[in-house]
């Protein structure tokens, strides 16, 4: 018997491989010493697992036109932001009006200020992650030649519905338990700084 495809099925196809998500995991760990970790890794052998958080900010491109959708599924864009931060406005405004979708990490307390510093070695914002590529510090230029490099469209080829995934903390905490369900037990580990609001002195714009 002859086998024949259906036309519907090579149709669905390009529909399906749009479909990606951009999916990003964060990773909370301890190690011997006591130091937590914030990681998009799973932790190393000699590091406890405490938790592991679906990112609910990554970026879905199942709308996207194919070139757009393939730049983001390839070099995701995160950036690392704080409160009254004029760089990190400046290149929230130049992504969105390239047409880059990207999500945002806002860095509010001291857990968040370490896992900056585990992102890019520094207090400096706003810090951009393209891809495996980070930028420290907002210069236009920079930011436009790294858009360009990770090969984003050179026009802004959006949906016109589209809109920006909320912000998340940089470094966030459990979820709330639900009536009647019993929270994991999991020992505090020694000398962990309790979580406290950051000040403006922490950072470098």
């Amino acid at each position: 018997m002859k086998r024949t495809t259906s036309a519907k099925h090579f149709l669905l196809l390009p529909l399906m491989l749009l479909a990606v998500q951009a999916q990003a995991q964060l990773y909370k760990s301890v190690g011997p010493d006591g130091k937590i970790t914030y990681s998009d890794t799973p932790p190393q052998a000699n590091q406890k697992l405490l938790e592991k958080k679906e990112l609910s900010g990554s970026v879905s491109t199942a709308n996207f036109p194919y070139e757009l959708g393939q730049a983001v599924s390839k070099n995701p864009v995160t950036i690392y932001t704080a409160a009254n931060c004029a760089p990190c406005n400046d290149g929230k405004n130049l992504l969105k009006s390239a047409g880059v979708p990207f999500s945002e990490k806002t860095v509010k307390t001291s857990e968040d200020i370490e896992k900056l510093k585990q992102i890019s070695g520094d207090t400096q914002l706003p810090v951009m992650q393209i891809g495996s590529k980070k930028l420290r510090g907002y210069n236009a230029d920079d930011w436009k030649a790294a858009v360009t490099s990770a090969a984003y469209p050179a026009s802004n080829m959006l949906p016109p519905d589209y809109r920006y995934p909320a912000a998340e903390s940089a470094a966030p905490t459990a979820p709330a338990t639900t009536a009647g369900e019993k929270p994991a037990q999991q020992k505090k580990p020694a000398n962990v700084p309790s979580k406290k609001p950051a000040s403006e002195n922490d950072f470098r714009f």
